[in-house]
């Protein structure tokens, strides 16, 4: 189990006949309605599921989640809305709930309709299959180029007893977060205000899906989405939600980590430091750039420890800094000093290219603030799997 051990939570998947084959409809829910958060994608053409998920998240409550992968209902215009408010409508006839309790998720092709005949008729056996062994079915069918679900479990001890945090999440490519294709999902037992789960969720996010890019496309339907059945330990002000927020983060830096690794085609990952740059903003859209350059990218897929690569990239990642003052590193091999080459062992530096993950850390002299972003190499496997998505 995974989404379905916290108390309260069941899950269910079915074949509705969006996909050519295998589980293409999730059901999540919460045995009643309770707290919950989300962030979004900030890609301005949002799909429909997006906006209606945003406005019925806007009380901060919720009791199930319905996905489906196969079709994105993005770029669907009014029909497309009217799609996702009935997909919602249709989970909460079938849990005696008022739609706006309902969040709606979608990932596929952008710009084709939902087959809504299909949904109407696996949304209801999706609901009746409801169950606390329905997590890893669930997570098979959110799926759409990945190659193996992606599934967390944390439990964190609180002053009144032990919560659990269960995760599952979709994401091969258009992974580029800035709340690619992605999305998350995590439920909690634990008992804690909306606003405190928001606040939780938006520092987890911004500590892990948040930093990780496969190929810098930013989807049109991202999502991360939390929801709190309560039935567990009450999260108090102090230590309490500070735990709970350090086992959030966990669970989604295992989650952001699963989503890398199977990024489309990848065949290394890599870790990219910034430090000393002169504030975070500054440090993030350097490691950002260097993270999502082709050039970099390639170099990771051939092991080549070309570090010219990582000096271009950090120079053009708009943000202003003495080049004199950087230092560069694969491994634990010092390559460039001062922005300039300096005396170091081709051979191991090529080695340091082969490491899982591959490290490089780029040290400027400008301040004291620090990022960092997970990458991978850019292939042909890649190229296959996105010149052909559609066929």
């Amino acid at each position: 189990m995974s989404i379905t051990a916290p108390r309260g939570f069941r899950a269910a998947a079915v074949a509705s006949g969006i996909k050519p084959e295998g589980l293409d409809l999730a059901l999540v829910a919460a045995d009643r309605g309770g707290p919950a958060a989300a962030v979004f994608t900030t890609n301005r053409a949002q799909a429909g599921p997006v906006l209606v998920s945003r406005e019925h998240l806007a009380s901060g409550r919720a009791r199930a989640a319905v996905v489906n992968a196969g079709c994105a209902n993005a770029a669907t215009g009014e029909v497309g809305l009217a799609d996702a408010r009935e997909m919602a409508t249709l989970v909460a006839q079938g849990l005696s709930c008022r739609s706006e309790e309902i969040v709606v998720a979608s990932t596929g092709v952008i710009g084709v309709r939902l087959p809504m005949e299909k949904l109407r008729a696996g949304v209801p056996r999706a609901v009746r299959q409801l169950s606390v062994d329905g997590a890893g079915d669930a997570a098979r069918a959110i799926l759409t180029t990945d190659t193996r679900p992606k599934e967390v479990l944390v439990e964190v001890a609180l002053s009144s007893g032990t919560v659990r945090i269960g995760g599952m999440a979709k994401g091969a490519g258009m992974i580029a977060p800035r709340m690619a294709t992605m999305l998350a999902f995590f439920t909690t037992d634990a008992g804690l205000e909306a606003a405190a789960l928001e606040r939780a969720l938006r520092e987890a996010v911004g500590a892990s899906l948040n930093r990780i890019t496969v190929d810098g496309d930013t989807s049109t339907n991202d999502m991360a989405l939390i929801l709190s059945s309560g039935v567990a330990a009450r999260v108090l002000p102090g230590s309490d939600e500070t735990a709970f927020r350090e086992g959030l983060v966990i669970a989604a830096r295992r989650i952001a980590e699963m989503i890398v690794r199977d990024g489309e085609g990848a065949t290394r990952v890599a870790e990219v430091r910034v430090e000393g740059a002169a504030s975070d903003a500054d440090a993030d859209a350097i490691a950002r750039t260097i993270a999502e350059s082709p050039l970099v990218k390639t170099a990771l897929h051939g092991g080549d420890p070309n570090w010219g690569r990582i000096l271009a990239a950090a120079g053009r990642a708009g943000v202003a800094f003495d080049v004199k003052g950087m230092d560069i590193w694969i491994g634990d091999v010092w390559v460039a000093e001062g922005g300039a080459a300096r005396a170091y062992n081709e051979a191991v530096a090529a080695a340091a290219m082969g490491e899982d993950p591959v490290r490089l850390r780029v040290r400027l002299r400008d301040g004291g603030a620090t990022s960092w972003m997970w990458t991978t190499d850019l292939s042909h496997g890649y190229v296959d799997v996105n010149a052909h998505y559609r066929s």
